[in-house]
């Protein structure tokens, strides 16, 4: 169970504290400054009573316990043995001990500056690297102080000591308290500034026969959601699709009558400040006509689990599954709630929360700095994996690994995953429930294409863009086959590698940047069966998901029973599946691994759904490389690329000036509604963060 690690008892502010603790030095100069031997009395007096409310609450401070030692020296040899050095030299002596006090602490990890500021930041800030590494700065900046003031007692007379020492106080003094307010910003910024161009449009002027305001490359969500956007904001976009249908995955198509989804089957982000929610309302769309809430069966160790999607109902079933941890998956579900809460906070302005870079530019440095006392469950779930969030409050191994099932929406490990991904891209299914698209993926996506046309914009099919055409390291416009579009900015919706290597060209990017995008690995991919039968379904969920064998069936038709003719059923039933895996397309090889998966998956489906194999009407399957050819993703990638702990994504602005990246390439990641954000967060960013623009 988890102890109230937000709430910050009162206690003296930092900048005081320390101020306070510096007093017996202070005494110790000016009195031994003037030849009195009570400034050796005094500060040792001061710093016992400083330490003794330390040694009851056995928390010290570093530098009370360096001036109880050094006085109490000093007191000795002063007293005791008739010395004079601590009198004559105090200055030197004084600094020099406190040098060594400022690098021992660095030595040992454990800046002293630490402790005071600990006293003005809640506990959800003090493992926190950033915290840290400030901290560090600091007590480097004091050590320095101190170093150079121990120099000036030993080189300088009175009264350039008292003169240059007293401005360095100051320095340090003023230095701790304006650093830890703009390092925090400085360091998400220092590599972002590099790519944080801005290019001026003017929508109202006139463009020639082929000359936009924005060039969508690729017609994704991330992409259509871009251009709808800035199609209603009075842009004049084009969308360039290389395929005959726009979507991507989110796409469908059908076989005999039957309506098959390429790869979408429960979409997030629909409660009240949901990206898709927000798109939606903005764009004029109705969240019922386009989407409607799974029902979902889990299969687990042989039993299985009918999930509502209604949380307390949840909780509830899962105390009955797992009665010992009954108040730890109340007490989990209770800090989950207020994390996605917080995470979502900001979300009601522009439709997405931010990335830390963007936080800054768009609400300024203050935020970023009060961001983890504002947001302290969502902050501790940012700094922690999810295997670390699981293991904080259960010890039920199945427990855990049934609340990991629905990581496949990351393609990652728990131990590999950042507990905030997983808390918005997994568990938030938990809280709200995931929806299915009606009509099919494809419905959603012409959507938004309708929308880009309805404002004047072009969505043009069959349009592989072979080029980015720049100047000087900015955007002119794409080439496609003979064609020439022009526009100062292109928002790419390919895979970065792709936009990167082949549109954009090694030769007009930095060694370094390209060595990057090389390196970046691809998430996985699946394998997929589609199946149209004659049975009678209808007392199955849309979406089964048997973790035992790991693989999913989703029921398509029972979401929407527009997919299937009469008295039939549109199933889905796919795996995780390695590119690798598969031998090159059009050779026997590569159709006898796909119809052994294809048999493979019926028959593992046939045990939850009895006699499937003997109604199958319709049978199509798709590998990897069947996502590689139609969706131009390298490796057939589910969520482009891999998104465990330790993969930077690329930035969405890019160092070629004008070019966007709006797609799973890019922050948040892969799935619906994080392709959404990105291509919300490119459309602002275009509009300069003026989301009534033009």
């Amino acid at each position: 169970m988890k102890r109230n690690m937000y709430d910050n008892e009162r206690k003296i502010p930092g900048m005081l504290y320390l101020l306070v603790s510096f007093i017996p030095w202070i005494i110790y100069w000016i009195l031994c400054g003037m030849g009195n031997e009570l400034g050796i009395v005094v500060p040792f007096a001061i710093s016992l009573l400083l330490i003794i409310p330390q040694i009851r609450k056995r928390d010290f401070n570093l530098m009370s316990l360096t001036s109880i030692l050094y006085f109490s020296i000093a007191t000795v040899g002063t007293f005791i043995f008739n010395l004079n050095t601590f009198v004559e030299s105090s200055g030197f002596l004084g600094y020099s001990a406190l040098f060594l006090m400022a690098g021992f602490s660095l030595i040992v990890k454990q800046p002293y500056t630490l402790q005071c500021s600990k006293r003005d930041y809640p506990e959800i800030y003090w493992k926190d690297q950033s915290f840290l590494a400030i901290n560090n700065i600091i007590t480097v900046a004091w050590a320095g102080v101190f170093l150079v003031n121990a120099a000036i007692f030993l080189l300088l007379n009175m009264p350039f000591t008292v003169i240059f020492s007293n401005i360095l106080i100051t320095f340090g003094i003023v230095f701790s308290i304006i650093f830890p307010l703009k390092a925090p910003s400085y360091f998400v910024l220092k590599e972002f500034k590099k790519y944080d161009w801005s290019i001026g449009i003017d929508p109202q002027k006139p463009k020639g026969e082929n000359e936009y305001d924005v060039i969508i490359v690729g017609s994704g969500i991330g992409g259509l959601t871009c251009g709808a956007l800035l199609s209603k904001r009075g842009y004049k976009v084009l969308v360039l699709e290389q395929h005959s249908q726009v979507g991507g995955y989110c796409s469908s198509f059908k076989r005999k009558g039957f309506v098959f989804n390429t790869g979408v089957e429960d979409v997030s982000g629909l409660l009240e400040k949901g990206p898709i929610n927000f798109l939606l309302k903005e764009l004029g769309l109705k969240k019922e006509d386009l989407f409607m809430k799974n029902t979902v069966r889990y299969i687990f160790k042989g039993k299985e689990i009918d999930a509502t999607r209604n949380l307390k109902e949840f909780i509830k079933l899962l105390s009955e599954k797992f009665p010992d941890e009954k108040k730890s998956i109340s007490a989990f579900f209770n800090e989950v709630e207020k994390a996605y809460e917080e995470c979502y906070r900001e979300a009601e302005i522009y439709g997405t929360p931010l990335p830390a870079e963007l936080i800054v530019k768009v609400f300024g440095e203050r935020k970023l700095l009060d961001y983890p006392r504002g947001h302290p469950h969502f902050y501790d779930w940012m700094n922690k994996t999810y295997k670390q969030k699981l293991d904080e409050y259960f010890k039920d191994e199945d427990l855990k690994t049934l609340l990991c099932t629905l990581l496949g929406y990351l393609g990652t490990e728990p131990e590999k995953t950042f507990a905030s991904n997983a808390l918005t891209a997994c568990v938030s299914y938990y809280l709200y429930g995931g929806y299915f698209p009606k009509g099919g993926a494809q419905r959603f996506a012409d959507s938004l294409k309708e929308i880009v046309q309805s404002y004047g914009g072009k969505v043009l099919v069959k349009h592989k863009v072979d080029k980015i055409l720049m100047e000087d390291r900015e955007v002119k416009g794409v080439k496609v086959a003979d064609k020439t579009f022009r526009s100062p900015i292109v928002v790419s919706n390919a895979n970065a590698q792709t936009t990167f290597l082949e549109l954009v060209g090694v030769d007009n990017l930095d060694k370094d940047f390209a060595e990057y995008i090389k390196g970046l690995k691809m998430s996985p991919s699946c394998f997929m069966t589609f199946l149209g039968v004659d049975m009678d379904l209808s007392n199955y969920p849309t979406l089964i998901k048997n973790i035992d064998e790991d693989y999913n069936i989703v029921i398509n038709s029972n979401a929407d029973p527009s997919l299937a003719p009469k008295d039939k059923v549109s199933i889905t039933i796919l795996t995780g599946a390695d590119y690798h895996d598969f031998p090159e397309r059009r050779t026997e090889e590569y159709s006898k691994k796909k119809r052994e998966m294809a048999e493979m998956l019926i028959q593992r489906a046939e045990k939850v759904i009895p006699d499937l194999s003997k109604h199958i009407i319709v049978q199509d399957a798709a590998t990897p490389k069947t996502f590689e050819r139609y969706i131009s993703m390298p490796e057939g990638a589910l969520y482009a690329f891999d998104q465990s702990i330790g993969v930077k994504r690329p930035y969405f602005k890019t160092p070629i000036k004008g070019l966007y990246l709006a797609s799973a390439s890019t922050f948040p990641g892969g799935g619906i509604e994080a392709v959404v954000m990105s291509g919300m967060i490119c459309a602002n960013d275009i509009c300069n963060w003026d989301v009534k623009a033009p």
